[in-house]
């Protein structure tokens, strides 16, 4: 299965570097991380070897999973604006300038 996306290309190249002992595995990061633990070396070289050309950089997720549960789920109806309010401040408090 070819990578969808440029950076999931360059995330299953460092992955497949640290698979075959060239790169240590603890300065994985993010995805590269998670295709390191759960992905064999044919499947990360599969997704490694995909052309970069005509590929997006990042692709949407809703675009890679049909169901998108994930951000459904963190969406509360009861959930307040968090946009800041602003007040009104009162001018006797504020320092004056010292000369």
């Amino acid at each position: 299965m070819p990578a969808k996306s440029a950076a999931q290309q360059k995330a299953a190249g460092a992955a497949l570097s640290a698979k075959r002992g060239k790169t240590s595995p603890t300065k994985l990061k993010g995805a590269s991380r998670g295709m390191y633990k759960s992905m064999s070396e044919k499947q990360l070289d599969e997704f490694a070897s995909t052309k970069r050309k005509g590929k997006p950089e990042h692709v949407s997720q809703s675009r890679t999973k049909k169901s998108s549960s994930r951000s459904t789920a963190r969406k509360s109806p009861t959930r307040k604006s968090t946009a800041r309010k602003t007040t009104a401040r009162k001018t006797s408090s504020r320092r004056k300038p010292s000369r």
